[in-house]
């Protein structure tokens, strides 16, 4: 199906370095026949190391991904039929309203950059997020 036709998500987060980048790729993977998957963050950061490792663990590979700022999107434009919100409440506020019908949800989830512990724990947690945001993935698409 070709790209206009698709159901178009934007995935946002702080930095997009992890949240909005893991799920941008899992939704890309699950379901792209029907959907157009994007990611971009409110402070665009560099990518999270940890995210790339986890991704890249069940074939994933977003190294070479770049981040994106959200506002770029919404200066050009762009039309999305989900804004999808993955970060704290606080800073979801701060997302804009884009133009057209969106439907905005939000799903908040841990942040990676905020995680403590031996890399082997910080890794672990980070799995536990990915495997968090396709499971609610798995759910949202759905319905």
């Amino acid at each position: 199906m070709p790209e206009s036709n698709k159901i178009k998500v934007l995935f946002v987060c702080a930095h997009n370095s992890a949240r909005s980048q893991m799920a941008e790729a899992l939704l890309n993977q699950m379901a792209g026949d029907r959907y157009y998957a994007q990611s971009a963050g409110l402070e665009p950061g560099a990518l999270n190391p940890l995210a790339i490792e986890v991704m890249h663990e069940i074939g994933l590979d977003i190294s070479q991904n770049q981040t994106k700022d959200v506002f770029g999107f919404f200066k050009r434009g762009a039309l999305f039929n989900h804004v999808v919100t993955v970060c704290d409440d606080a800073q979801a506020e701060r997302c804009p309203i884009f133009p057209g019908y969106t439907q905005r949800v939000h799903c908040s989830f841990p942040d990676p950059a905020a995680l403590t512990g031996s890399h082997e724990e910080q890794l672990a947690k980070t799995r536990k997020i990915r495997d968090q945001i396709k499971n609610w993935l798995e759910r949202w698409i759905k319905g």
